[in-house]
């Protein structure tokens, strides 16, 4: 996310959240003050998912044949595992940062620049771990629940770790002719990408949720919890 990105979310949470109206004793328990403002973007998110995102993802699906989308999610996944890997280690997690690093080797070489997911075939699968998830285990808690348009779910402590995440990337420092489109490009497909491994997943929760947007908070934080305490969660979000 680039610096003027990140303005334009801050001043837009601003005015909205100066808007908002006294909470209810119910948000409050809920650690969600803002709850009116973010089922209102939430709404948005959701509406954004299924008139741009689906009708995208069909047309994905379409024109990609499923091996080639699968190298694509094995790719994308490959260029995000340094920062899984700084995670690991800034968590002392010898392990998980040894099966990172062996992943990471592996998939680039062997796997073809990751478009194969070698590694996972020999018994090193892949894990997420984000700074988020970091500063959870070093005792910051959550804050405010928060819901960010096109992003969806992302409290303080979340939205913190992932401005430092963009710090491990070892592509955000490189300079070569021709990196804002290829950052582009990258971010677009690992979008997609996204949106095309968790739809089945988000139209599941929609439709089998009384309140779509209390589910996903829910699902968010039992998420999170897992992950902090360190588990691989197997629940899926929806994904914006």
């Amino acid at each position: 996310m680039n610096g003027s990105f990140r303005g334009a979310i801050f001043f837009f949470l601003g005015v909205a959240l100066s808007a908002c109206s006294t909470p209810s004793p119910q948000s409050l328990a809920e650690h969600d003050p803002w709850e009116k403002t973010n089922r209102d973007i939430f709404a948005f998110d959701v509406w954004v998912e299924k008139h741009i995102g689906h009708p995208v993802d069909d047309m994905y699906r379409k024109v990609i044949p499923e091996p080639a989308r699968k190298g694509i999610h094995n790719a994308t996944t490959n260029l995000h595992e340094p920062i899984v890997l700084a995670n690991d280690v800034l968590q002392a997690n010898v392990s998980r940062a040894a099966n990172t690093l062996g992943r990471i080797l592996i998939n680039s070489t062997i796997g073809l620049g990751g478009l194969i997911d070698v590694a996972g075939k020999i018994g090193l699968p892949y894990h997420d771990n984000d700074f988020g998830i970091t500063l959870g285990q070093s005792g910051v808690q959550e804050g405010s629940y928060l819901v960010l348009p096109f992003v969806g779910p992302m409290p303080p402590r979340d939205l913190l770790g992932s401005g430092v995440d963009g710090f491990f990337d070892p592509l955000s420092w490189a300079q070569f002719h021709g990196k804002d489109t290829w950052m582009l490009a990258r971010g677009a497909l690992r979008v997609l990408d996204t949106v095309d491994d968790r739809r089945n997943e988000f139209d599941t929760i929609e439709r089998t949720s009384i309140d779509f947007y209390a589910t996903t908070r829910n699902l968010y934080r039992q998420s999170r919890d897992a992950q902090i305490r360190g588990e691989d969660s197997k629940i899926q979000l929806p994904d914006f």
